[in-house]
């Protein structure tokens, strides 16, 4: 039990990981009705592109001048291809047949994938990322690293962005009408394509931030990065339920915490000692999203956008 605060610490910071990346995935859906798979690859490349800025300035550059940098082309890149697979893959497939934008979605995944394994620079391999250095911070119950901190302070600042936009700007309201009826909000002066093309947006951006973050606390970008990250954001979003930004958030903290717990503590049970440590970590996840949506189906916090913002 001694080593309680540092996992739930550790839970909490994979939790709002996995939150920042699940805000893009639940804000598409709250408006288009769409699961962007290719969402995971999108955080990907936003962890690239930092990585490319990084490589870009002068050696000795001091985080203080390259972090910003960073967070600013990863979010660029991620933003470019967003609002690209918005408009040349999903918008012609609007109002079509349900199964083709999600196909269209897994298609664009895997091509997203190759093009950075074959066109970045030595990408068929793990790529260092850099890291912030400095020695952790004891807060004296627990000590966090400086990669924890940076995701505690990201993520909700973040959310807190996000929730003043989307409850306070004229944009914010917009979005709200599409999700709750598009074709009314449309006969009302909205351009809904500008909305949703927002939407893919800010969720790209909040995922870039995501991958510096991973970036940080593992040490490296793959190309393979985005498979596994996102396919636990989705889980995060449902879990709190698709379409809720705030659930998306919650989500990604419960799904978190109650993976790190699972890691640490499963293990150490009479009988399921080959079920902990790292290993089952996964499974674990999509055992707590089965027995929270048997209870509750529509997720923690429900499914709309509009209900919450």
């Amino acid at each position: 039990m001694q080593d309680l605060p540092d996992q739930l610490a550790n839970g909490l910071a994979l939790g709002a990981l996995y939150g920042l990346i699940a805000i893009g995935y639940t804000m598409v859906y709250g408006i288009v009705q769409l699961i962007n798979f290719a969402h995971g690859e999108i955080f990907m490349i936003g962890g690239f592109g930092a990585l490319t800025s990084h490589l870009w300035l002068p050696a000795g550059t001091g985080m203080a001048v390259a972090l910003p940098l960073m967070i600013l082309l990863g979010v660029v890149c991620a933003v470019l291809v967003a609002i690209g697979a918005e408009r040349f893959a999903y918008r012609p497939l609007r109002g079509g047949p349900r199964l083709s934008p999600l196909i269209t979605a897994i298609g664009l995944s895997l091509a997203l994938q190759q093009a950075v394994w074959a066109f970045y620079p030595e990408a068929k391999k793990a790529r260092p990322f850099p890291q912030l250095g400095g020695g952790d911070l004891d807060l004296g119950f627990v000590a966090l690293s400086r990669e924890d901190l940076f995701i505690f302070v990201s993520a909700p600042v973040c959310m807190l962005a996000l929730g003043l936009f989307v409850a306070k700007t004229r944009t914010g309201r917009a979005m709200q009408a599409t999700s709750q009826d598009p074709d009314t909000a449309k006969l009302m002066g909205v351009n809904t394509d500008r909305i949703i093309v927002m939407a893919f947006a800010i969720g790209a951006a909040f995922a870039a931030v995501a991958a510096i973050a991973q970036g940080f606390k593992t040490g490296e970008v793959n190309f393979r990065m985005g498979f596994i990250a996102g396919l636990k954001a989705f889980t995060a979003a449902v879990l709190g339920g698709i379409g809720n930004i705030y659930g998306a958030m919650v989500g990604g903290l419960v799904l978190g915490v109650g993976e790190a717990m699972a890691t640490a503590y499963i293990g150490d049970i009479p009988g399921l000692e080959q079920f902990g440590g790292g290993s089952w970590k996964d499974v674990w996840a999509f055992i707590l999203l089965i027995l929270v949506l048997l209870v509750r189906p529509q997720g923690i916090l429900g499914e709309r956008l509009a209900d919450r913002a």
